[in-house]
């Protein structure tokens, strides 16, 4: 039986966190919708202490921008986009349209159509996430989306330069300097000078995640995206400087990013705090870090790897190290996460940064329902048929009497034209 050494918040106390939130970002979408350019502008003086004449990027500004980046910045950004492209251009490969004969004269087929324009959401705050511009702007590009216009705040009322060259290189057609709620409401409800899209992806912070729940029918979202959520799994082979390394690596993210540790092995369970403990006295992001895992880190001890399966696949979290003997075993029987990290040779900051995968993941347990980011979330499978008179006739009678058995008298009319005007 599983036996918890710590736990994080309550569910309550979660609950009262995001109320608050859900009040704030509602306020400021209905301000965008009245006032357009207007209130973005007001928001973004309010929030970001920016107010320039235009939101939108120059073209000369963003190429001074990536002319004065140091010439490794810009070739660690290109290294990370080839990653990330040849990953995603394997994954549209996989996508096919297809027709196929399923009666004589009956013809099915679907085809997979890029959302026209879509939204990507850059954050920034204290850490300005650069490869967000790879995992949304350069998979929508790579899908066929025509239209990718991306949003980033600015970084203490300057350009946030890399994220910038970033955004641009992966291929951005708009690039806006504009954070926030703000941001993803102009994007998908459009102002004066920002055109709205029918798509908005990416991660942010809670105003950010609550802003795509709301906007969420008019548009479409990649994901509701809450706090990063890092479990490791382990066993006897695992080391606790390793676990504790890649779970403060993650709880830097934000003090509500939740951390958890499943192990077989009591004895790693029990280290693990004095170990923590140590890391954060020369952590330069303890001041976060501590904070997340002081609220929001769970120690789960099991008797088997059976177990930890059955447990991993309750919490269904965003990331899963997989720190054990036999790590395939987590592949081949886990069903619910984000990403999975198998073995000590990888983690979860390659998945964020440069590996190939998304690092745009399911979090708050909608891993039990879908994946992350990808090409195909970018695609309308979308299907079509056609038939022959023949096959038509045929057809066309048992949709009469499948009709009229439901009462759609309407409907049976559809069908019976056809029959009448092609079984001959």
């Amino acid at each position: 039986m599983a036996t918890f050494l710590k736990t994080g918040r309550t569910d309550q106390e979660k609950q009262e966190a995001d109320s608050k939130v859900q009040q704030a970002v509602s306020t400021i979408i209905k301000d965008v919708e009245d006032k357009g350019d207007e209130a973005v502008r007001e928001l973004s003086e309010k929030f970001d202490k920016w107010s320039p004449e235009s939101f939108l990027l120059s073209t000369e500004t963003i190429e001074k921008v990536i002319n004065d980046l140091p010439a490794e910045v810009i070739d660690d950004i290109k290294f990370a986009q080839n990653q990330i492209q040849n990953f995603a251009q394997h994954q549209r490969e996989a996508l096919k349209d297809i027709e196929v004969e399923t009666r004589p004269g009956i013809f099915l087929g679907h085809k997979n159509n890029p959302v026209n324009s879509v939204g990507c959401y850059i954050p920034g705050g204290r850490y300005p996430m650069v490869a967000s511009s790879h995992m949304s702007i350069l998979t929508a590009k790579v899908a066929g989306v025509e239209r990718v216009i991306a949003c980033t705040p600015p970084s203490n009322g300057e350009i946030p330069a890399a994220t910038v060259a970033a955004m641009h290189m992966a291929g951005a057609d708009e690039i806006y300097l504009l954070g926030g709620v703000q941001a993803m409401a102009a994007m998908a409800v459009g102002t004066q000078s920002i055109n709205h899209v029918d798509m908005i992806v990416g991660p942010g912070n809670a105003f950010v995640a609550e802003a795509k729940r709301q906007l969420y029918g008019r548009v479409g979202i990649d994901l509701l995206a809450g706090p990063t959520e890092t479990l490791v799994i382990a066993d006897h082979t695992a080391d606790v400087e390793m676990v504790a390394t890649d779970l403060l690596g993650q709880a830097e993210h934000g003090p509500t990013s939740p951390g958890a540790l499943i192990t077989t092995s009591k004895e790693l369970a029990e280290s693990l705090e004095d170990e923590i403990a140590k890391q954060l006295k020369t952590l330069s992001t303890a001041d976060v870090a501590e904070v997340a895992w002081r609220d929001n880190g769970t120690i789960i001890v099991v008797d088997d790897i059976e177990e930890a399966v059955e447990e991993a696949d309750k919490l269904a979290y965003e990331h899963v190290e997989v720190l054990t003997e036999d790590p395939d075993y987590f592949l081949n029987n886990m069903t619910n996460y984000g990403a999975l990290f198998l073995g000590p040779e990888t983690n979860v900051a390659y998945g964020d940064k440069v590996i190939g995968t998304n690092h745009t993941l399911p979090t708050k347990q909608a891993a039990k329902y879908t994946g992350g980011l990808w090409v195909g979330k970018f695609l309308k499978t979308c299907t079509y048929q056609r038939a022959t008179r023949k096959a038509s006739a045929e057809i066309g009678k048992y949709a009469e009497r499948l009709c009229e058995l439901e009462g759609f008298m309407g409907h049976k009319e559809q069908a019976s034209l056809r029959v009448r005007r092609y079984d001959k």
